[in-house]
Order: C-alpha cells, then sequence, then structure tokens
C-alpha cells in the first residue's frame, strides 16, 4: 500500500537572508527540513510527502521546491501565491510547470473575509480552473459555505479542505459540533476532504476512538476516492507511526480498498502526482 502523506512542512532557521513572518511561530523550536522529514518518513514507513510551506515563510516555495529537487519521487509541493501582487495574475497557466508544482494552498482561517472577496482573490478560481491547478483550503466548518459558493461557481476547480475544516485548537466533541456544515459540502463533486492531523483534536489517548464515529461520518458522506489522509507532522502528538496505524489498523470499517485510497492512492489521484 502507498502511503501518502498530504501535508507536512518544512522550515529553515530564522536569519536575516530569510527571515519569517512579523509574529509567526514554527510547531518545533529547531529547524524541520528535508533530512529530518525523511528520516522521520522511513520510520513510519511513509513513502511519500506532499510539503506545504508553513507561512512563516510567507509565500516563498523555494525550500519545499528544492527538496523536490533532491528527492523528486518522495516529495512534492502545494505551493503559496499572493493573490493581490500584479504579477500573479496569470501565473497559474504554467504552475504546474515548475518541477514537483501540484497546486496551491490557501489558510483563510485568520482572513476569513478574502475567501469571498472579488477584489482580493480576482480571477484567481478561474485561472486555477482552467489550469487544472487543485487547491488546498484552510478553513473552519463555520465557513464551508463560502467554499462551496466557489465549488459551485467552479466545477471543475478540484478543491481539498484541510483537517476537515476543523477549528484550530479545538478538541473532542466541541471540534465537531459543526460537521453539518462540512458534510453538506460532500454533495460537490469536486470538493475533497483531509483526514488529517486526528491527534490534535482529541484529549484522550492513541487511538483517539472519540472520533473515530465523527471520521465515519465523513466517509459516509465523501467516500474513500475524497478523503486523504495526512498529518502535519510537526504538530504531533503521538508518533508518525501512530498517525498512520490510527487509520490502517484501528479503524476496522474501513476496508483494504478503503485504505488504498485514503493512504494515498486517492490523493495521487486528485493531484495528478503518478504512483
Amino acid at each position: 500500500m502507498l502511503i501518502v502523506d498530504s501535508q507536512v512542512h518544512i522550515w529553515a532557521a530564522n536569519t536575516p537572508e530569510r527571515p519569517w513572518a512579523e509574529g509567526a511561530k514554527p510547531h518545533r523550536p529547531q529547524p524541520f527540513g528535508k533530512n529530518e522529514l525523511l528520516q522521520e518518513m522511513q520510520a513510519a514507513g511513509v513513502d511519500r510527502v506532499v510539503i506545504v510551506p508553513p507561512s512563516l515563510d510567507r509565500t516563498r516555495n523555494d525550500l519545499a521546491l528544492d527538496a523536490v529537487q533532491s528527492h523528486p519521487g518522495q516529495f512534492a509541493v502545494m505551493g503559496k501565491i499572493n493573490p493581490a501582487l500584479p504579477e500573479s495574475l496569470g501565473a497559474l497557466a504554467n504552475w504546474r510547470a515548475q518541477p514537483g508544482m501540484l497546486g496551491l494552498r490557501f489558510n483563510f482561517k485568520k482572513y476569513m473575509d478574502r475567501l469571498s472577496n472579488p477584489e482580493y482573490m480576482g480571477c484567481l478560481w478561474a485561472e486555477a480552473e482552467a489550469a487544472r491547478v487543485p487547491v488546498y483550503i484552510g478553513v473552519d466548518q463555520p465557513a464551508v459555505s463560502l467554499v462551496d459558493a466557489v465549488a459551485a461557481r467552479h466545477p471543475q476547480l478540484r478543491i481539498i479542505l484541510d483537517h476537515m475544516a476543523l477549528a484550530s485548537g479545538a478538541k473532542d466533541d466541541e471540534a465537531f459540533r459543526d460537521i453539518e456544515m462540512l458534510l453538506a459540502i460532500a454533495k460537490r463533486p469536486n470538493v475533497g476532504v483531509k483526514v488529517s492531523a486526528l491527534p490534535g483534536y482529541s484529549t484522550e489517548p492513541y487511538p483517539y476512538r472519540n472520533l473515530h464515529g465523527y471520521v465515519k461520518r465523513v466517509y459516509d458522506a465523501f467516500g474513500p476516492g475524497r478523503l486523504f489522509w495526512g498529518s502535519d507532522l510537526t504538530r504531533l502528538k503521538c508518533t508518525y507511526r501512530q498517525c498512520v496505524t490510527v487509520f490502517t489498523e484501528e479503524m476496522p470499517w474501513l476496508t483494504a480498498d478503503d485504505l488504498e485510497l485514503i493512504m494515498g492512492g486517492a490523493l495521487c489521484d486528485w493531484l495528478d502526482w503518478p504512483a
């Protein structure tokens, strides 16, 4: 079974040549680069990783693309772009010509107004749809309706919601109190969901059984072809291997065929990342 992580951040030290964004704080106190990630992958049995440049790097993609250049079979990138910059206009036509670049990632959790602001997003959604550039979108569940409007206007745009659209810091049942808002967008065939970073939303120990029922509801709504396992590795409270086995060993209702899709096959298909 191919195991592909849908989201991991890597970053370098904060230096004058490569300053972090003001107020940004990394998940770990020390830099976490491609070499550290490769070691973690080997120990956990993870074959491939989609690198998402962290917010502290603003819209720089160079560190992630460098990792791809060194290890093209193991890494790929969902990169960043600033839609407000004039040079971003038309940039998506050749976005995937960058070796290893699969798509885009936007985190709207702190800037929800930008998601539905045509002056900020401009023609980006239409450009991404036309260029077949998939997008990761970070929102909380109450804002999924805004993503639904984008998905409806751009039915060929492939959208993947980060971390089941759970609010950062929320735990247990409280984290899933608005789950109906997430399930409602399952009617859009161009929307998928990362079932990622699951341990961080539970106060219980491994295997976090109090959240399995919610994962099952998301599975029932979207199906295994639109669910994408991931870790957000650097903020895990368990081992990387446990983040894998909570799905592969602890959810018996997932069939072998389901796991082939959820643990990597479906993501590679959605992002056009050949196996």
